[in-house]
């Protein structure tokens, strides 16, 4: 039987057909290590086919190609990698400018793990109505900043959403008839913003340390929800997953890292030396256009950031 898995749990896996059936399945231990050098070698978004047994255990036996996926460096030292979703249409990135803050290279990294394999990204805003003028000013720039390379941003209160209609409708019509991974850090409002999109409470909402000024997990493994927007058969799908607090680089090259980073790549065609890592090197357009406020300060930071995980294989 093929199936969609729509939960990990670590151990188990639930998997959705077109008849509306769920079942629990697992994965043999020989699964798990056949060429696959990750903790996740199966991930919610995943197609797969399913055999039961006589005794009632059902069995992930194969999984079909993915036309993408979103990965991160694993905190588990004995794997490479831990593959969030796969086979999606977009990644909704939740981002607070404060309570908690987001750092930009957070987003910035992010940004480069979903342009590697070629997940479209949307960057959302979340908790704006927090914001005093100061921090209202940042926020405009840093949309500025991202805008200028295409990528589309969102800015908006989850916790007051559904009181502004214009903006809720607006979120509606940006992941109707799409299969979108949401993610962020820990804190900036993935539950709330479920909570208020599927107008029931289907994750806990967690609180801010006080200490730390960073969220409490509230979301312990990814799950994907079939979206209530209308009578059609499942008019798209959202995957909620745990908070993350760092990206190390995975399978990239140094010499690819730049092409990740949109404005960096576009730029670095001027440079003088075909192989420019942007690092200081004679005639480098990237660096010029640094100095010369053409490409932020902040996105160069963190491009060197991502280059010094590939040379060092450190986790960040």
């Amino acid at each position: 039987m093929s199936g969609l898995v729509i939960k990990s749990t670590g151990s188990s896996y639930v998997v959705y057909f077109k008849d509306g059936k769920t079942l629990e399945c697992h994965v043999k231990g020989n699964f798990r290590i056949r060429g696959i050098r990750s903790t996740s070698p199966v991930a919610v978004g995943d197609y797969v086919e399913v055999n039961t047994l006589p005794d009632g255990t059902n069995w992930i036996t194969d999984i079909a190609e993915r036309r993408n996926y979103i990965i991160r460096r694993s905190t588990n030292l004995s794997k490479e990698s831990h593959i969030l979703a796969a086979n999606l249409d977009q990644v909704l990135l939740l981002v607070t400018i404060s309570h908690p803050v987001t750092s930009t290279t957070f987003i910035d990294r992010f940004l480069a793990t979903a342009e590697a394999y070629r997940v479209p990204t949307v960057l959302l805003f979340n908790k704006v109505d927090l914001l005093d003028e100061e921090e209202q000013t940042y926020l405009q720039t840093l949309c500025r900043i991202y805008e200028a390379m295409g990528y589309t941003t969102v800015s908006l209160s989850a916790r007051n959403l559904t009181d502004t209609l214009e903006q809720f409708a607006a979120l509606r019509r940006l992941l109707k008839g799409k299969v979108t991974l949401l993610s962020g850090n820990s804190g900036v409002g993935k539950s709330t913003l479920l909570n208020a999109v599927f107008g029931e409470t289907l994750t806990r909402t967690g609180i801010i340390s006080s200490a730390h000024d960073k969220g409490m997990h509230t979301t312990t493994f990814s799950e994907m929800y079939p979206l209530p927007f209308d009578n059609e058969d499942h008019s798209g799908w959202v995957i909620d997953t745990p908070g993350i607090k760092g990206f190390g680089a995975v399978a990239m090259e140094k010499e690819e890292v730049a092409h990740y980073f949109r404005d960096i790549f576009r730029v670095g065609r001027n440079c003088k030396y075909g192989n420019c890592l942007h690092t200081g090197e004679p005639g480098c357009a990237v660096y010029q256009a640094v100095v010369d406020g053409e490409i932020a300060t902040s996105r160069y930071e963190s491009y060197l950031s991502l280059l010094g995980d590939c040379e060092e294989r450190k986790y960040r």
